[in-house]
């Protein structure tokens, strides 16, 4: 008995050193799998980090030149354009440009037009022979700059026999003003405005043209802004 109970706790003995090396087995091998593993999956993310970089920094500067180009459109350019034989015509036009800081031109004839050539009560003065003729298109010497640039063009003139001068309709034909607004303006002794401007309108095409009002060339500056300010443009001077 005594030997049969010795060869039971040596098997006993035998079968529990076996399982205590069977379980230590599995750690050992799988923690350099393990390491690999975590290795390969924080290496992913950085590098998808660094690629998406520089696409991050082009949609910044994406959204910088949209919003410099927002900027760059604000404010309408002002063109100030006028005829002015004897000079009272020019003194309003420049009242605007200097209450807008607009630009300023003067519609310069080819052929001055002297006293006589104004002369309303010669049947043969030049000017009643051009206003006689609504195909009149006297000749302008020199030209608008990159008249495309302007938003809103004032257009004045002296009132010729109830109408703009022809120069004026000469003007109009020059440029294309679809797009812009149209402000007419007129001086005279005591004419309206009447039909001159809707009559200048029927030479433009695609234009937005304002209604347009009489002043007088001894109007101060604070007289003319004050009519320029209220017809509603969206426009300030700098």
């Amino acid at each position: 008995m005594k030997k049969l109970a010795a060869l039971l706790l040596t098997l006993l003995m035998t079968v529990s050193l076996a399982a205590c090396a069977g379980d230590s087995e599995p750690s050992e091998t799988s923690s350099p799998d393990a390491e690999s593993s975590v290795s390969e999956k924080t290496s992913e993310p950085e590098s998808n980090a660094a690629e998406s970089q520089p696409e991050t920094k082009a949609a910044q500067s994406g959204e910088a030149e949209g919003t410099e180009s927002v900027h760059e459109a604000k404010g309408a350019k002002v063109l100030a354009a006028y005829f002015s034989a004897t000079n009272t015509t020019e003194g309003v036009a420049e009242h605007i440009a200097n209450g807008l800081n607009a630009d300023l031109y003067e519609i310069v004839p080819e052929e001055p037009y002297t006293e006589a050539d104004l002369n309303y009560n010669d049947d043969n003065s030049r000017s009643t022979i051009e206003m006689n003729d609504p195909s009149a298109r006297p000749a302008i010497s020199g030209s608008v700059e990159n008249m495309e640039q302007y938003d809103i063009v004032f257009i004045g003139y002296p009132i010729w026999w109830g109408e703009a001068p022809r120069i004026v309709s000469t003007f109009m034909e020059s440029y294309d003003f679809s797009g812009k607004t149209i402000v007419p303006f007129c001086t005279s002794g005591g004419s309206g405005i009447g039909s001159s401007a809707s009559n200048l309108e029927q030479l433009t095409s695609g234009a937005d043209w304002l209604e347009g009002r009489r002043l007088n060339g001894s109007d101060s500056e604070e007289t003319v802004m004050e009519w320029v300010n209220g017809l509603g443009l969206d426009v300030s001077a700098e």
